[in-house]
């Protein structure tokens, strides 16, 4: 049977790197590249979202070798909040130990405009789903306290040191989507205190949890929440703002694996 590890050869990348919307040319920055379509990976979930390339890029950033998804499967999709388990299992069975997550995401900070990098610190699940209901066993009571690696998170902040790259940290809010988050939702999510909003990220970060992998995670600001300064955000907006800020991530991400 042909299995993620069989497709990867002698490549054995420990970290997995999953880009999100419109971020796929972060992917460009690998070196000699080994590129597997999502749909020659049986059992891998593909996106039908646009924004999303579909593919597992393997090869080296900042002289370190990494696996890197150019797009997930959203929840939204599927109605499965458990849609990126198989993906992420299959990661774990092919040796990866740690997995950074990274998505387009709205600001509930006006100070944090569009271009802006937010490091998540903790996250907010107001979805009403999660990746783990259903399942059977003592092992899915997964402890979510420090779920972004204090330590991952340090290696980044000395990352967008070294390149200048200006870097917040912030809590990162789960809705469900695909409808964008109402102004009063937005209101909600300022009380609960979170700085940054969006569709992903939380489902996958319990995966890996529940799976033993260590995890960090960014967003890139695409655009302000809705209301805030009459912003009224759009998908078209997600994709445009997210290119943009791909240069940003580029160099953080290659430096935080330099520094390794």
């Amino acid at each position: 049977m042909t299995t993620l590890a069989s497709l990867l050869g002698n490549r054995k990348p420990k970290t997995a790197l999953i880009l999100g919307s419109s971020l796929g040319p972060v992917a460009e920055a690998v070196a000699d590249p080994l590129v597997i379509p999502y749909g020659n990976i049986p059992g891998f979930p593909v996106s039908k979202v646009s924004g999303h390339a579909g593919k597992l890029v393997v090869g080296k950033l900042g002289g370190v070798e990494v696996a890197v998804l150019q797009g997930r499967s959203h929840p939204y999709e599927s109605g499965n909040a458990a849609a990126m388990r198989p993906a992420i299992e299959m990661l774990k069975t092919a040796g990866i130990e740690t997995l950074i997550l990274t998505n387009a995401a709205g600001s509930l900070d006006v100070k944090m405009r569009a271009g802006s990098i937010m490091l998540i610190t903790d996250h907010i699940n107001v979805s009403g789903m999660n990746p783990l209901i259903g399942q059977q066993g003592d092992e899915n009571f997964v402890p979510m306290t420090d779920a972004y690696d204090p330590s991952l998170r340090q290696r980044f902040i000395a990352a967008a040191g070294q390149t200048q790259v200006p870097l917040y940290q912030g809590v990162y809010v789960w809705f469900s989507g695909p409808s964008f988050e109402t102004p009063a939702e937005i209101r909600m999510a300022q009380i609960l205190g979170g700085n940054a909003v969006g569709m992903s990220t939380v489902p996958e970060c319990i995966l890996a949890r529940r799976f033993g992998l260590r995890v960090a995670g960014l967003s890139v600001i695409t655009n302000l929440g809705a209301g805030l300064e009459g912003a009224s955000p759009s998908h078209e907006e997600t994709k445009r703002e997210g290119i943009k800020a791909a240069e940003d991530m580029k160099k953080l991400i290659a430096n935080f694996f330099a520094g390794a």
